[in-house]
C-alpha cells in the first residue's frame, strides 16, 4: 500500500532528506530539490525527464527530446531508482526486438506528490515572496 505523501515516505523509511527552495524570477516559479545523503533525489529536471519518459516510452526517446545525452538520463533513472524504496522506473533491454520504459505505479505516485508539493508551496508563499522581491533594489 503505497503512503499517504511524500512526507511519510521519507519518515517511513527513515530517510534524513532536506527541500532545497529556490525561486526562478524569470519565470515566477518555485523549485523544490530534494535531496538524500547530499544527492538530489527529485527536482525539476528529475521529473521532468520522468514525464518524458512516461509520454515516450524510452530512456533513450526521452534523452533525445530533453536535449541530454542517454548515459546522464540512465544515471539520473538510477539516482532515482536507488534512493527510493521501490524503483520509479522499469525498463526492458533494447536490440532487435525493442525494449522501453515506464514509470512504475509507485514512479507515478511520487511523482503526483512531487508536482502537488510543488504547487501547494507556490501558492503558500506567492504573496509574501512579491512583497519582498517588489522591494529588491533595481540591478544596474
Amino acid at each position: 500500500m503505497a503512503p499517504q505523501s511524500l512526507a511519510d515516505l521519507m519518515l517511513s523509511s527513515l530517510v534524513a532528506a532536506e527541500i532545497y527552495y529556490t525561486y526562478a524570477m524569470a519565470n515566477n516559479q518555485l523549485k523544490i530539490r530534494i535531496a538524500n545523503d547530499s544527492s538530489v533525489v527529485m527536482g525539476p529536471g528529475k521529473a521532468e525527464l520522468l514525464e518524458t519518459i512516461d509520454a515516450c516510452g524510452s530512456i533513450s526517446s526521452a534523452a533525445k527530446q530533453m536535449q541530454m545525452s542517454y548515459r546522464r538520463a540512465w544515471e539520473l533513472v538510477d539516482v532515482m531508482n536507488k534512493s527510493f524504496n521501490q524503483p520509479l522506473v522499469s525498463s526492458s533491454p533494447g536490440g532487435h526486438h525493442g525494449g522501453g520504459a515506464q514509470l512504475t505505479d509507485f514512479g507515478r505516485f511520487i511523482l503526483k506528490n512531487y508536482r502537488d508539493l510543488v504547487t501547494k508551496a507556490q501558492a503558500a508563499v506567492e504573496v509574501e515572496l512579491n512583497h519582498i522581491l517588489s522591494n529588491l533594489k533595481k540591478s544596474d
